[in-house]
C-alpha cells in the first residue's frame, strides 16, 4: 500500500487489450497526470547488461537475443505465450525488476510533490497488484471492437488476436474490482469527456487527501 504519510494519490490503470488504456494514459498525461508505463519499465528490465536478461538468455538459450545483443521479443514470445509455465518463468524473471523501477518512479514522484500518479498497468489484476493503489481505472470496450481493433490496427490474423484477448482476465471480473470504468466504444470526443470526469474525481480525492494526512 502507499505510504500512509503520504499526500499523492497513487492510481492504478489497466484495461485489456486493445481497450484503448494507453490512449487514456496518454490524456491523463496531458492533465497532468504522472503516468509510470509498465510496458516502458519492462524494457528497461531487460536491457543488454541487465541481470533478467542475463536469466532469460540462460533460461531459453541464445535464441531469444538478438545479434545486437538485444532481447528479440518475438522469439520469445513463440517460446512462451502459448505455455503457461514458460509464461510465469519468465514473468519471476521480469515483474520483481519492474517492481522495483516502478517503486523508484514513485518515489521520485512523490519527492517532487505530484499530486496525482498514474501506473499504467495491463496486468494489474492478473499479477494481484491491485492492493497497491489507492484508486483503479479500467479502460474497457466490449470483446468484438476489441478483436477487430487488433485485427485492423496491429495487423493481426483474428486467430491470434483471439488467443491474446482470451488469455487475459475476462473484463467483467475487473470492473467489478475498479473504482472507475473508462467505457471506450464510441467517438474521441466521448472518451475525452469521460476522462474529464474521472480526472476531475481523482485531482478532487488528491485535493481531500492532503489535509486528512497531514493533521
Amino acid at each position: 500500500m502507499p505510504d500512509s504519510t503520504s499526500v499523492t494519490l497513487v492510481v492504478g490503470l489497466t484495461g485489456n487489450i486493445a481497450s484503448g488504456k494507453s490512449t487514456v494514459a496518454r490524456r491523463l498525461r496531458a492533465r497532468g497526470a504522472t503516468v509510470i508505463d509498465a510496458d516502458e519499465l519492462a524494457r528497461r528490465a531487460v536491457e543488454a547488461g541487465t541481470p533478467a536478461l542475463r536469466r532469460i538468455a540462460e533460461r531459453w538459450g541464445a535464441g531469444v537475443i538478438s545479434a545486437d545483443g538485444l532481447l528479440d521479443r518475438a522469439a520469445l514470445r513463440r517460446r512462451v505465450f502459448h505455455d503457461h509455465d514458460e509464461l510465469e518463468e519468465l514473468n519471476r524473471i521480469v515483474h520483481p525488476a519492474v517492481t522495483r523501477l516502478r517503486n523508484e518512479q514513485v518515489a521520485q514522484a512523490r519527492a517532487r510533490g505530484e499530486r496525482v500518479i498514474v501506473c499504467d498497468i495491463p496486468l494489474l489484476f492478473e499479477r494481484r497488484l491491485a492492493d497497491e493503489f489507492d484508486r483503479i481505472v479500467l479502460v474497457d470496450a466490449p470483446r468484438p471492437i476489441r478483436l477487430e481493433r487488433l485485427v485492423r490496427e496491429r495487423g493481426l490474423h483474428e486467430t491470434e488476436a483471439l488467443d491474446m484477448i482470451t488469455a487475459q482476465m475476462p473484463a467483467e471480473l475487473k470492473r467489478a474490482r475498479a473504482d472507475f470504468v473508462i467505457d471506450n466504444t464510441g467517438s474521441l470526443e466521448a472518451l475525452d469527456a469521460r476522462v474529464d470526469e474521472v480526472w476531475a474525481e481523482l485531482t478532487r480525492e488528491a485535493e481531500t487527501l492532503a489535509p486528512s494526512l497531514t493533521v
